[in-house]
């Protein structure tokens, strides 16, 4: 898919075989939009509707990041085409403009195949990417060196307030990547790093479905906890030792996963193993909070009750997207 589009279009539309959709699920951590969109998948599929699936999540790029970053199974892999899943090592700091280029093709690929598209994740920036087309701004390599050879987070905070107090209103306090990246943008190009391409607060109109799974704050704590007491049955501890053990260690985007940085503590002999899951629990939910935040800025977005809310299944809430919930 092309990086740029025509003014007032949008990356997913123009060309689409009759019948292709463009949907997208979405939603905070634990909601259930991976289960979601492989039912709605498999519906698709057994009648005929090829339905292919574009990952959208900033961590589930990373190869041998497996069971912290929930990434679908093997076996539903290969039953259904995922893209944008295990396409960087750990030592590389994939972001946005390499996820926006390949995620493009990937969407150009499923449009030439005449099948449906679900994009799945709950990286809101991502999502706006592909579904509104902008691309962002370019990097400055040195700017961003002598940024980060600042250790105090909140010194660069207070610079970024006094050059762009929009763009930290944006920001989750002491999130030091995207303070560093917004205060790189503003200091290499002389424009606030707010000023840069499409507003945040602009959302035209598009044909990709909007659907985002809406837990109740109570059932999304539960749900965290419960999964990341999952993950730790599942090997979660090991996975991390195994990374710890890659040369050059994990990448500044890739430590940014959740829970990662909170084990390495613990095997460093900083936290106690109780201490650094409870640590991901906290800080898991506190970044779902953002995710609904994030998501319920944006008008299109239609909310749906996840599975589990009301005793619905996961195949019921598939059936209802697939229906646009119309009956």
């Amino acid at each position: 898919m092309p990086r740029s589009t025509p003014e007032g279009s949008s990356p997913t539309t123009g060309s689409d075989p009759p019948g292709a959709r463009r949907i997208a699920i979405l939603g905070p951590t634990a909601s259930g939009k991976s289960a979601v969109a492989m039912a709605l998948a498999r519906l698709w599929n057994s009648t005929g509707q090829r339905t292919e699936i574009v990952s959208c999540d900033a961590m589930q790029v990373y190869r041998r990041m497996d069971i912290g970053t929930a990434k679908p199974g093997a076996d539903e892999r290969r039953e259904v085409a995922h893209h944008m899943i295990d396409v960087a090592e750990p030592t590389e700091d994939h972001d946005l403009p390499r996820f926006l280029e390949a995620a493009r093709r990937a969407l150009e690929g499923i449009r030439a195949r005449g099948a449906n598209a679900l994009l799945v994740g709950g990286t809101g920036l991502y999502v706006r990417g592909l579904v509104d087309g902008f691309d962002p701004p370019p990097h400055f390599p040195e700017v961003a060196a002598e940024l980060e050879s600042v250790a105090d987070t909140d010194e660069l905070a207070r610079r970024l307030a006094e050059l762009d107090p929009r763009a930290l209103e944006r920001i989750p306090p002491g999130n030091r990547r995207r303070i560093v990246r917004a205060l790189e943008v503003t200091i290499g190009s002389g424009t606030p790093f707010s000023e840069h391409g499409s507003s945040f607060d602009d959302f035209p109109a598009t044909d990709v479905e909007l659907y985002a799974l809406g837990p109740s704050r109570a059932s999304m704590t539960t749900s965290i906890r419960e999964r990341v007491d999952a993950q730790m049955e599942a090997g979660f501890l090991d996975e991390v030792a195994s990374l710890l053990e890659v040369p050059g260690g994990l990448s500044r985007n890739a430590s940014q996963a959740l829970g990662y940085r909170d084990l390495i503590a613990h095997l460093e002999g900083r936290r106690t193993l109780e201490e650094a899951v409870e640590d991901t629990k906290v800080r898991t939910r506190r970044f779902a909070v953002r995710q609904v935040r994030w998501f319920s800025r944006d008008p299109r977005i239609r909310w749906v009750a996840p599975p589990g809310d009301g005793g619905r299944s996961v195949d019921s809430v598939a059936a209802g997207i697939a229906g646009g919930f119309r009956k």
